[in-house]
């Protein structure tokens, strides 16, 4: 049996502040930003919920598309990686961060929910291909012709 590794995150959440577009000495743009996801529980009573705030970090691309397009508040669906970082800080103690290094990120509220957005997002599939390739998205105007 051969060893299979493997690091997928998929989550949905909340924008906890306006992404910030930097870029590094070489260039490369970068978006570090907190997103707010609920976690469903429960301790001997009816099922609650408790937010986790997650730090991640985009490059690139896909860096451009959530500084352009999202805002605090946002809904955002990203996939992408867990990468954990160690480093001795100034008193000589060994830290930790875990970072998602995001892959892919993607729109979850609808047209009319996302005021604060360029709405020349829609409908042309760069909202949703941020990895470069682009899809064109046909408007449906008449629903009872669905093939669904």
């Amino acid at each position: 049996m051969s060893n299979l590794n493997l690091n997928k995150v998929v989550l949905c959440g909340r924008l906890t502040n306006d992404p910030e577009l930097r870029t590094t000495n070489q260039q490369t743009p970068v978006v570090s930003f907190t997103l707010a996801v609920n976690r469903r529980y429960s301790s001997n009573s009816p099922e609650k919920q408790m937010t986790d705030f997650i730090n991640c970090v985009a490059w690139r691309s896909t860096a451009e598309f959530i500084s352009r397009y999202f805002r605090k508040g946002s809904a955002l669906c990203i996939t992408g990686s867990i990468q954990v970082r160690k480093w001795t800080d100034n008193q000589n103690q060994t830290r930790y961060s875990t970072d998602v290094v995001v892959d892919e990120a993607m729109f979850v509220d609808s047209k009319s929910e996302s005021s604060g957005r360029d709405a020349s997002a829609f409908g042309n599939g760069e909202a949703f291909a941020t990895s470069g390739a682009a899809e064109s998205f046909d408007t449906v105007k008449d629903e009872d012709n669905l093939p669904f």
